[in-house]
Order: C-alpha cells, then sequence, then structure tokens
C-alpha cells in the first residue's frame, strides 16, 4: 500500500508546485525595464587581460573558524584600492550543513603580510531574527555586494520552517562604520520581496552582475518541487527594483551572468537532471526578457558553475566537467558565453573527493579563485598573466 500511493503522493507534490508557479506568476512582482550592463575592461601595465594568458601564481588553503567542522559557498568580494586588503570572502560555517550553529564567516587577504587574516561570524542566525522579528533556522549561500555608495551588502539564504526549498532572501547592510574585518557587522535591510508565498522557496548562491546606472542584477532561483532561474534588480542604493525569469525550463537552477555586449547576456546554469549539461539561456534587451538557448556540450553532475568576464569576447567559466561526481574542477575560456574551450584543470582528487561551488573576482591584478573542498574547508588559487598556456 506505501508503494502504491508513493505515485499518487508524488504527483500531489509537483501539481502543488505547478498550481505554486501558476499563482506566482500571475502575482510576481514587475519585471523591470531594460538596463545596460557594466562592461569588464580588465587590464595589467596598460594591455587588456586575455583569459588563454592567465597562469596560476599561489594556491592554498582559507582558514577555518575554530571548531567548525563544515564550510561551503564561499562568495568574493574585492576591496577598495584605499583598504588595507585586497579581497572579502564570505562562506557559511559550522558544525555541518543546514546545522543551527552555522553562521555567515568572513576573512580578508592582507595586502601587507599576502595571506588571509584569522577569521570570524559576521552574521548570526539568532541576533538576525530578534532584529526581524521572527525565528530563523538555518543560513547559507551568502552574496556579497558593493553598492554605489561604497557600503557592503550581503544576500543570504535564510529558513524559518522547512529544509532549503523553504527558504527566503534575506538582505543585509553594512552597519559598521569600518570595513575592517575586526569590526565589520551587518543588519537586516528586508527579505526580498520575491513571491506572494512569504516570499519562500527562493535561493541565492552566485556572484551579483553589474550595471553602468551602479544596479546590479542579483541571480537567484526557485526551488520548490520545480526549479527555475530569475535575475532580481537591485538599484544603486540596493533598492529592490523589480524581478524577470530567466528560463521557462524547471530543471535549471543558480544562475551565473556574464555580458557579451551591454544588452546582451548569457547565463549559464547548473543543470538538476541525472547525466545534464551546463545549461544556457540569453537576453538580447538588458534583461527585459530571456530565452532559452540550447544546452552547452559541457557536462555538469548537478553541480554551481561560475562565469566571469575580463573584457569583450573574453569569459572564464569554472565547472565540474564530469557526468557524474565533483571529484574533479576545471577552468575554461569562451569568446561567446557558448562555445568553451579547456584551459586547465583546477583541483582533481579520488572518487569520492568534492571540489565544488567555485566564486571569482578580479583584485591586484590577478584573478582569484575560492571554492569548497569535501563540504569541510575552502581552498583559493590566484592567477596573472604570464602568457599563453
Amino acid at each position: 500500500m506505501l508503494f502504491s500511493s508513493f505515485p499518487a503522493r508524488a504527483g500531489l507534490v509537483l501539481g502543488l508546485a505547478a498550481a505554486v508557479l501558476a499563482v506566482d506568476a500571475w502575482v510576481r512582482p514587475a519585471a523591470p525595464g531594460p538596463a545596460l550592463a557594466q562592461m569588464p575592461a580588465i587590464a595589467v601595465h596598460g594591455q587588456p587581460v586575455q583569459a588563454a594568458s592567465l597562469q596560476r601564481v599561489a594556491m592554498g588553503d582559507v582558514p577555518m573558524p575554530p571548531g567548525t567542522q563544515a564550510a561551503h559557498a564561499s562568495s568574493l568580494l574585492p576591496m577598495p584600492a584605499s583598504s588595507a586588503t585586497a579581497l572579502s570572502l564570505f562562506w557559511f560555517s559550522g558544525e555541518r550543513e543546514s546545522g543551527p550553529l552555522v553562521q555567515i564567516a568572513a576573512t580578508q587577504w592582507d595586502r601587507a603580510s599576502g595571506r588571509w587574516l584569522e577569521p570570524r561570524f559576521v552574521v548570526n542566525r539568532e541576533t538576525m531574527g530578534e532584529v526581524l522579528g521572527h525565528g530563523l533556522r538555518r543560513l547559507g549561500n551568502p552574496v556579497a555586494w558593493m553598492d554605489g555608495q561604497g557600503r557592503m551588502h550581503l544576500f543570504v539564504v535564510a529558513t524559518g520552517w522547512g529544509g532549503w526549498a523553504a527558504s527566503r532572501v534575506l538582505h543585509l547592510r553594512q552597519s559598521s562604520a569600518s570595513q575592517a574585518l575586526q569590526d565589520l557587522a551587518f543588519e537586516p535591510v528586508r527579505v526580498l520581496p520575491l513571491s506572494w508565498l512569504w516570499n519562500t522557496s527562493f535561493l541565492v548562491r552566485n556572484a551579483a552582475f553589474p550595471l553602468q546606472d551602479g544596479g546590479m542584477v542579483l541571480p537567484v532561483h526557485f526551488e520548490l518541487g520545480l526549479k527555475y532561474p530569475v535575475a532580481v534588480r537591485l538599484d544603486a542604493q540596493g533598492e529592490f527594483a523589480g524581478m524577470t525569469r530567466i528560463s521557462a525550463q524547471a530543471y535549471k537552477l543558480q544562475p551565473t551572468v556574464v555580458a557579451q555586449s551591454p544588452a546582451e547576456w548569457v547565463a549559464l546554469m547548473r543543470d538538476e537532471r541525472h547525466n545534464g549539461k551546463v545549461t544556457a539561456a540569453r537576453t538580447r534587451d538588458g534583461g527585459a526578457s530571456w530565452e532559452d538557448l540550447p544546452d552547452l556540450p559541457l557536462g555538469n553532475p548537478d553541480s554551481a558553475v561560475a562565469a566571469f568576464g575580463l573584457g569583450p569576447q573574453q569569459m572564464l567559466l569554472a565547472h565540474n566537467p564530469t557526468p557524474e561526481g565533483r571529484a574533479k574542477l576545471d577552468l575554461s575560456r569562451s569568446h561567446d558565453g557558448l562555445q568553451w574551450t579547456w584551459q586547465q584543470t583546477l583541483r582533481q582528487g579520488t572518487e569520492e573527493a568534492e571540489f565544488s561551488y567555485p566564486a571569482m573576482a578580479w583584485a591586484d591584478d590577478a584573478l582569484w579563485l575560492a571554492y569548497t573542498v569535501d563540504r569541510a574547508t575552502l581552498s583559493w588559487q590566484r592567477f596573472a598573466p604570464g602568457g599563453t598556456p
């Protein structure tokens, strides 16, 4: 009887998810108009950086907060040239993923010593829950952004009940006068207004996509039975300005966005299907509308990808290339975001190893990459121009 009832239960879940999607599409916050991307133009000593010229110059492990056994989902934020630190790195850490002791940790790369500072926790679920007026059970997937006034923002997955599918995107803003690691503090702004259903079942993962007006596009995805990616627009002050669904498919998630031109962007996404591929969608009108593209010829074992633009026709993608597992992490390059050439293997281990959830940023004339190792720690690598590999 138990087995015979399973299809009916599954059908009920899918039916409820479909109903939620239908209602959500009807009452979803208004889509913003077109925008222009801030085109990257990264140069070293006056010369544009070519993706193929990047060579690894350093790598190592990120220090973990004392007593923590799990770490995941890092986000890199370049710091101003006047800062004593080149980068801030955020992630969630604790006794285990989804554990009640998980907090958002941070460290910074000190320019003088050439090392990561001792990490500390900067976001605590109990403290944030007290300010918001309701409890938070889980925290995860922080994404960092610097607004037009030089203030740090964090967008964090937070749940009040249920699992990750019951998450909301919590918007936090820097409350400390200083951005030095020992002083850094955040306060909640709001839960992003993404759904009529208590803003539930939206998650954030990948880096913000900068716009010419000082605002940005925050890539998020919906996850309740079905999955689909969404582009959320925020203005230069970090205020919510609308959202647009990226794909009509129900198995694409965790989008990362790169620009082919100011108005033409490509979103690359994780594929939930078995033996999936890196999936793609494109906008030709500055994010006002999107179209699905054929799957890319890159394997995707239901794992996050991260894209980064160095300049016109100079794009990079960090991804797990094998059809199963996350034991290999590669770096590939592209001129258009659709055709990719393998550049190098970043990490490879035994079949049980996991190198996943990459993040990239440019700081101090170098490309920096951070990623999760076995869900327990983080590692980093740095690349600098040094001729064609």
